[in-house]
């Protein structure tokens, strides 16, 4: 009964940031390991909301424009009487404008969230290292040098570049088939967005037990729809723009949190 109250784990994979304020309400000290991480956030926040957020509004705006003008270009041979529709134009503008700054944040945030989590990864993996004591009493690292390690780190952002461009060019196709095509690649485009999110709050937790990047994947739907749970309320803490500097070390907490009391001790 209670899996269905809980959506079968969606509402779970929600309440895991709020579990990581309890977590941090009885260990204060664990406040000590987001200090520079959100220092590092708000340096990359600044570069990116100048520069990559102005210069998309200012494509999201051209966009709009291009839309409108093309709906009022076929509104001239409209008859008098449905003149009336120059107010759906505009209650349409708005809408436009409102989906695609939405969509815009979305992308900065997600942005940032990947340039962050690099740049502040050591820190980042002690914080997660103390999570994961915290939680379990015990912590496995395997060590393979450091050579490997960051060549690791590499190919996994790599191979995260490659599923984005390979399923995001397959749904950007999809897109333009009528109806269902439009469906499909909105659904697969959350997924997939989804699935990276999951791949980079769950990785301090699943990258020191060396787990190839097949079965990182493999785990984000194992749990499924816990992680899409944890995947919606991560999306909305770093879509909100400067909020996100503070919030996106708490995602990479909770991710340790989520692997510590659903992947650990099912799946490994």
């Amino acid at each position: 009964m209670l899996q269905i109250l809980t959506g079968f784990g969606f509402l779970s994979g929600i309440s895991y940031p709020f579990r990581l304020l309890r977590l941090f309400k009885s260990n204060p000290a664990l406040l000590s390991y987001i200090i520079v991480p959100v220092l590092v956030n708000i340096v990359v926040g600044i570069f990116l909301y100048i520069g990559l957020f102005l210069f998309g509004w200012e494509i999201t705006d051209l966009l709009t424009n291009s839309i409108i003008n093309r709906i009022d270009s076929l509104l001239v041979d409209f008859p008098d009487w449905l003149n009336g529709v120059d107010y759906f134009v505009i209650l349409l503008e708005w809408v436009i404008r409102i989906v695609l700054g939405l969509f815009l944040l979305i992308i900065t945030g997600f942005l940032l969230v990947q340039f962050g989590v690099i740049l502040a990864a050591p820190w980042y993996g002690n914080l997660s290292e103390k999570i994961e004591k915290i939680r379990t009493d015990k912590i496995e690292i395997i060590e393979v040098g450091i050579i490997r390690d960051i060549w690791r780190a590499i190919l996994f952002e790599l191979k995260k570049i490659v599923l984005i461009l390979g399923f995001g060019i397959l749904f950007f196709f999809l897109s333009f088939v009528p109806v269902f095509g439009a469906i499909v690649s909105t659904v697969g485009g959350l997924t997939i967005t989804g699935t990276i999110i999951c791949l980079d709050f769950f990785d301090s937790a699943l990258e020191r037990r060396r787990i190839n990047f097949r079965k990182k994947v493999a785990l984000v739907w194992k749990t499924f729809p816990a992680s899409a749970g944890f995947a919606t309320i991560c999306l909305l803490m770093i879509g909100i723009p400067f909020i996100n500097l503070i919030t996106i070390p708490f995602c990479v907490g909770s991710g340790t949190l989520f692997v510590c009391d659903r992947i650990l001790f099912k799946h490994l």
